[in-house]
C-alpha cells in the first residue's frame, strides 16, 4: 500500500498542469496494477471473461472506446464499484451478489465507465493539487479504514479526494449509464432497481452499505432523475432491450459458489 500511497503522490505534479490522456492512462495502469497486487481480486478466468465482455459491450459505445479497458471483480462482500482513471473499473462481490438481472450489474458499470468518460477522477486530481490522496484511496478501496478514520481521510483538505464524487458527477454518470447500456442493447432500468435496493438496505442495515454512500451520493430525487430520463425513451425501444440472460445467471451462481471473501 505505500506503493500507491507514493503513485498518487508524484501523480499530483500532473494534477497541477493539466493532465492529457496519455498521462491518464499512465497513471491508470500504475494505479491499477498496484491495486491489484493488494487487493483480493478474483481469479476465476469464466467470471472475468464475463464481466470483461459486459464491461466491453458497453463501453465501447462510449466516446471513450479507444481506451482498453479492464474491469475487475474485488473478491469482498463490502458493497462498492469505482473507477481508475484510464479505463479501469472494479466492481466488488458483494454488489454482484446482490443483483437479481443482468441490466442492474450493466447499470453500475455503465455508472463507473460514465466516470471515466468525463474524466471526474482526473478533474478531482487537478483541483487537489497538494490533497493527500494516498490515504484516501486506500481507505475507500480497502475497507481497511474504520468509520471514523475513512472519515477523516475523505474529507481530508477540504475535499473528497478520490472518494465522493459531487452530486453533479453522479448525475453525469448516471446519464452516460442509460446512454450506453441502452446503446449496448440493455435495458437501463436496472440503473434504478439497483440504486432502490441500496436505498432500502441502508434503511434496514446501513453498515452493509456504507462503504457505497461513503463514495456515491445518492437519495430518492437522483433516482426519479434516472426513471425520468429513462421515461422518455419510446416505449417500443425499452421493450427491445435486454434485461437479463441465462449466461448471467450462471456468471452470478459461480461467483457465489466460490469460497467466501476474507473481508
Amino acid at each position: 500500500m505505500k506503493r500507491i500511497f507514493a503513485s498518487l503522490a508524484l501523480s499530483i505534479s500532473l494534477a497541477a498542469c493539466g493532465v492529457s490522456q496519455q498521462q491518464e492512462v499512465a497513471i491508470g495502469q500504475d494505479y491499477s496494477q498496484q491495486i491489484n497486487a493488494q487487493l483480493p481480486i478474483v481469479s476465476d478466468p469464466e467470471i472475468n471473461r464475463y464481466v470483461n465482455v459486459l464491461g466491453d459491450e458497453i463501453a465501447r459505445r462510449t466516446s471513450r472506446a479507444d481506451l482498453d479497458w479492464r474491469f475487475y471483480i474485488v473478491d469482498s462482500r463490502e458493497v462498492n464499484a469505482f473507477a481508475v482513471p484510464g479505463g479501469y473499473i472494479y466492481v466488488n462481490r458483494g454488489l454482484i451478489e446482490r443483483t437479481s438481472r443482468m441490466d442492474e450489474l450493466a447499470g453500475v458499470l455503465g455508472h463507473e465507465i460514465g466516470h471515466v468518460v468525463r474524466r471526474h477522477s482526473i478533474e478531482q486530481m487537478q483541483k487537489a493539487q497538494g490533497a493527500n490522496i494516498g490515504v484516501t484511496l486506500a481507505c475507500v478501496l480497502t475497507g481497511v479504514c474504520n468509520s471514523q478514520i475513512a472519515g477523516a481521510a475523505i474529507n481530508v483538505a477540504g475535499g473528497a479526494v478520490f472518494a465522493r464524487f459531487s452530486r453533479q458527477d453522479e448525475l453525469e454518470a448516471d446519464q452516460e449509464a442509460i446512454a450506453n447500456t441502452v446503446r449496448a442493447g440493455i435495458s437501463p432500468q436496472g440503473i434504478v432497481t439497483m440504486f432502490e435496493k441500496l436505498l432500502q438496505e441502508r434503511r434496514s442495515r446501513p453498515s452493509a452499505v456504507a462503504g457505497w454512500f461513503a463514495t456515491h451520493p445518492m437519495e430518492e430525487d437522483r433516482i426519479a432523475g434516472a426513471q425520468a430520463t429513462i421515461n422518455q425513451i419510446p416505449a417500443a425501444t425499452r421493450q427491445r432491450l435486454t434485461t437479463n440472460s441465462s449466461n448471467y445467471n450462471t456468471f452470478v451462481a459461480r461467483i457465489r459458489s466460490l469460497p467466501a471473501p476474507r473481508q
